[in-house]
């Protein structure tokens, strides 16, 4: 019995009568294309078939075009990912795979998401011997209706008060949790009215950015089964705090962890600090694809722990990358953080796009300018990171290290992507631009 066939069968024998196969498009919304169980064989051997087009559609599922991709010719075909094919505890019945795209002809497609954060872990390991563990920390709001949400648990920030009100749906998201294979590290109540958190254990790039849409579908599933809609939005009121989605991320070589026992800044090895400096200064660019909804500048305002300055720090918060050194007695708790990141994101971009940034300081050999001590606000040579989308979007354009890594096609659809979704929202109001964006993700 090959691979196929073994999962067909323990999909039929724990009743999935039909498989997810998601991707995700340039503007953060995970597309789908659904098949029965039957049919996963023909999906595996010949892909399902999906129009181009979808990687330049934008957030209100209107479209644009680019210099490569757009309009209504052309086919592509997604494949599922075997390894990551997953029985869904929050939706009896189905499963869910990624999917890899390519051409109908089977040839790789220069646009996919997914192959792109793939090439950029195989360069670092072919180059450096580098591997690195990362992992997303996803916040959402939850509410009685979709257009309520921060209307329940809104006791105390952090507070038990939170858990109490809603103890068997966060016991339910950590049953289906579970079930899935995922393991979160915490699962706690946030800052904002109705806002909570998970943060699961790191992993590959890919596989992190796989377990981001997973870890997302399944708070989604589990809420709607207990009554509740979860916006995963930048900004799901104008007037308050937003959801973030905050990316962990650890250099290992041959088993070490090389974010410490070095001689660099607070003990990173020269390899840490050359990665880290190279993420550091495309952050700016590297904005467009982790913050990538207009709505996301609602968010990235300074004194909010968002991440609005081009700054970083030993355990500072309010910079844009935060250095954990870690207790000396946990090998894998030094790693470092960036926090100006939503979940708008398309996770795959994302990871990709960094891991691409990193490399580049590798090769560079950079290094860190001095880490900010307290809130970076009115202090001498700190500045804001871009605080548009259009102004991230002109850092994207002028990066040379992340147009060469992305390549001209998947570079022109993100970058067209962009600006459209600017352009349709440039006179909108903050109330009205929350609206118009926060149930979308």
């Amino acid at each position: 019995m090959d691979h196929t066939q073994q999962a067909m069968a323990r999909l039929t024998s724990a009743g999935v009568r039909g498989i997810a196969l998601t991707w995700v498009d340039n503007a953060g919304i995970t597309r789908v294309k659904a098949v029965p169980t039957a049919r996963l064989k023909q999906a595996v051997r010949n892909g399902v078939g999906m129009s181009p087009v979808f990687d330049v559609y934008l957030v209100d599922d209107s479209m644009t075009d680019s210099p490569h991709i757009g309009g209504p010719d052309g086919d592509l075909r997604l494949v599922p990912d075997l390894d990551r094919l997953t029985v869904l505890a929050g939706q009896p019945g189905w499963a869910w795979a990624p999917v890899d795209r390519f051409e109908s002809s089977r040839a790789p497609y220069p646009a996919c998401q997914r192959r792109f954060a793939r090439r950029q872990v195989a360069t670092v390991a072919e180059e450096f011997g580098i591997e690195l563990l990362m992992g997303f920390e996803t916040e959402w709001m939850v509410g009685r209706a979709a257009d309520d949400a921060g209307q329940v648990a809104n006791g105390p920030a952090y507070g038990m008060a939170r858990l109490v009100e809603l103890s068997d749906y966060l016991s339910a998201l950590l049953d289906a949790f579970t079930a899935q294979g995922l393991e979160p590290l915490q699962l706690h109540p946030e800052y904002a009215l109705g806002q909570f958190e998970v943060s699961l254990t790191p992993t590959g790039p890919l596989a992190a950015a796989d377990l981001a849409v997973l870890a997302r579908e399944t708070v989604r599933a589990v809420s709607a089964r207990h009554g509740l809609a979860a916006s995963f939005a930048p900004m799901v009121r104008g007037d308050g705090l937003g959801n973030g989605r905050h990316l962990h991320l650890s250099l290992w070589r041959e088993g070490k962890n090389l974010c410490r026992g070095g001689d660099g800044p607070f003990g990173m090895t020269a390899d840490c600090e050359a990665f880290l400096a190279g993420v550091f200064r495309e952050l700016p660019a590297l904005l467009a694809l982790g913050a990538p909804s207009p709505a996301s500048y609602l968010r990235l305002r300074p004194g909010y722990w968002a991440g609005a300055y081009h700054s970083w720090g030993l355990e500072n918060r309010e910079a844009a990358l935060r250095f954990i050194e870690g207790s000396p007695d946990d090998l894998g708790g030094a790693n470092a953080e960036l926090k100006c990141f939503d979940g708008a994101a398309n996770p795959y971009l994302l990871v990709g796009a960094v891991l691409a940034a990193g490399i580049a300081g590798l090769r560079e050999e950079l290094t860190l300018p001095l880490p900010v001590v307290g809130d970076p606000s009115g202090q001498l040579n700190q500045k804001r990171l871009p605080e548009s989308l259009p102004a991230a979007v002109d850092r994207l354009a002028a990066s040379s290290v992340l147009a060469t890594a992305l390549g001209p096609e998947l570079l022109g659809a993100v970058l067209a992507v962009r600006r459209a979704e600017a352009e349709l929202y440039e006179a909108t109001g903050p109330d009205e631009l929350v609206t118009a964006t926060r149930d979308r993700y």
